[in-house]
């Protein structure tokens, strides 16, 4: 029997009007539909696609072991988290190795700080695999927040707000525009990083870009913790014509 196709598609970065006709196709037609989440939600992945899934469709829901109750920096978390992905890829081959193709959604563009790239790197080699590019959340952000980003020859830095406050204010000093990206529990440090760079007057803050909620303020006026679903911008040159 031939092995299934992994598609690892795309959903946008929220509406799902922002979804791709590609996307749409994809999940209309797989027969099984895999999908991160906590272990007590559905994953913001899965509820974008709704529309376009299918009663009969399988669906292999992939519960994180945690979110953010361990810090990044605490050697566990990088052990358990590999361990978990290596469930995930398992999980899928078993599928993929009945016949069956695979639908894998991922938030925004798979290949932007996106976990279904970690899969895609563990399946690669054994399953013929197609990747559906997706509107990523900034582009979706910035078109929410009305701010046009790089103009003539702008360089535009895309940013972790995980990174050490004096690297993050380094990097917003030296870039022309910037997307800070993993703000939630980061803000103070964010903050003071685009103080010190002085970027803090043009930085705007962006939650749950084309969402319902949407919300989009200077960043200097948002005060307390972001939630995972937020982004800085701090826009080019707005000189240039």
């Amino acid at each position: 029997m031939a092995h299934g196709t992994l598609h690892v598609v795309g959903v946008g970065p929220g509406d799902p009007d922002l979804m791709t006709l590609r996307a749409v196709k994809v999940l209309q037609a797989a027969p099984a539909v895999a999908y991160f989440c906590r272990y007590d939600t559905q994953g913001h992945a899965r509820r974008i696609a709704q529309a376009h899934i299918a009663p009969t469709t399988q669906e292999i829901r992939l519960a994180y072991p945690f979110t953010t109750e361990i810090s990044v920096k605490d050697p566990a978390y990088h052990t358990d988290m590999n361990a978990f992905y290596d469930r995930c890829a398992q999980d899928l081959a078993a599928v993929l190795e009945q016949g069956k193709d695979v639908a894998l959604l991922c938030e925004g563009d798979p290949f932007l700080y996106g976990s279904a790239m970690y899969l895609f790197d563990r399946l690669r080699s054994r399953f013929a695999t197609q990747v559906v590019p997706g509107i990523s959340a900034m582009s979706g952000c910035w078109s929410q927040a009305a701010h046009p980003m790089t103009h003539g020859d702008d360089v535009l830095c895309v940013l972790p707000a995980t990174m050490p406050e004096e690297d993050l204010a380094h990097w917003l000093e030296k870039a022309d525009a910037a997307v800070v990206m993993k703000i939630g529990r980061n803000m103070p440090k964010l903050r003071k990083a685009l103080t010190q760079a002085g970027r803090l007057p043009e930085a705007v803050y962006v939650e749950r870009g084309t969402q319902p909620e949407a919300r989009c303020l200077p960043l200097a006026e948002q005060e307390g913790p972001a939630p995972y679903f937020s982004l800085a911008l701090v826009p080019g040159r707005k000189g240039v014509r």
